[in-house]
């Protein structure tokens, strides 16, 4: 099959203040693809629309801001609404935006464990719902999910971050079967260890974890391999090969994996 091209593509970037989803759209952009680019925080992508804008002679692409809580329904009506008044539709959609926290199971509460399924899973899923009327307009159209390694082998004091990981591959899984007919593909991206904001981010910590910042790839060289994914119609990838050796290792020899991560509870 032909390579997807993403010249004159129009998306929709979740979580795009920092990290991978920032990465994200200033690679696209690059390449020319018009984005809707929205996170809480208004400072970081106000910054994020003026770097854009500042490298537009080498894309052409041009980029809308929208505030808010992508947990809103009010919010994922006024992306849709965006990329269809100021770019005429739809092509990508981009789920990236998410929460973490760390801590025993049994330390945690009702509370932390919906904040975390509302923003990992519940979100992504509604906005992809809302988004497929565009989508079927839209010009060789793919959502991307961006999971997690965590979605393939859970750790210890991770668990509802883990638990949404594994909900968002699930539903992949299904959504990419049934969206086929329609000429949609679905990209999910399941990431290992990444130099991001996210420990510094999450919702509640407590103890230690198996992994830390600053020792995986990138935010820049995930949002690479993302895009290369999607120009190559891939149906998932894992960028990071430690990531790749822990689902095989889990595959083969679970037990042994349990043993390594007895420490860590």
């Amino acid at each position: 099959m032909a390579r997807r091209l993403l010249n004159d593509k129009r998306a929709i970037v979740t979580g795009a203040s920092s990290g991978i989803g920032r990465e994200l759209v200033l690679q696209l952009a690059r390449l020319g693809t018009h984005c809707v680019a929205t996170a809480r925080r208004e400072a970081e992508l106000e910054s994020l629309a003026d770097e854009v804008r500042q490298q537009g002679d080498r894309g052409g692409a041009n980029i809308e801001v929208v505030v808010g809580d992508i947990t809103e329904p009010t919010l994922r009506e006024r992306l849709c609404q965006r990329a269809a008044s100021s770019f005429g539709g739809l092509d990508i959609l981009i789920n990236n935006a998410g929460v973490g926290s760390f801590g025993r199971f049994d330390g945690s509460d009702e509370t932390r464990l919906r904040k975390i399924m509302e923003v990992n899973f519940f979100a992504a899923a509604e906005l992809m719902r809302q988004s497929l009327p565009l989508l079927r307009k839209g010009s060789d159209p793919i959502v991307v999910n961006v999971g997690s390694i965590l979605g393939h082998r859970a750790i210890p004091r991770m668990n509802e971050y883990c638990a949404s990981k594994f909900a968002l591959r699930a539903l992949s899984e299904t959504v990419r079967v049934e969206l086929k007919s329609a000429g949609i593909d679905l990209l999910l991206v399941s990431p290992g260890t990444t130099e991001t904001e996210f420990y510094d981010q999450v919702i509640h910590g407590r103890g230690k974890v198996p992994w830390r910042k600053g020792k995986g790839l990138t935010s820049a060289a995930v949002a690479r391999a993302t895009i290369r994914a999607m120009e190559k119609r891939k149906r998932e990838i894992i960028p990071n090969w430690p990531g790749g050796l822990l689902v095989w290792a889990n595959k083969w020899c679970p037990a042994l994996i349990d043993w390594w991560l007895i420490r860590y509870a």
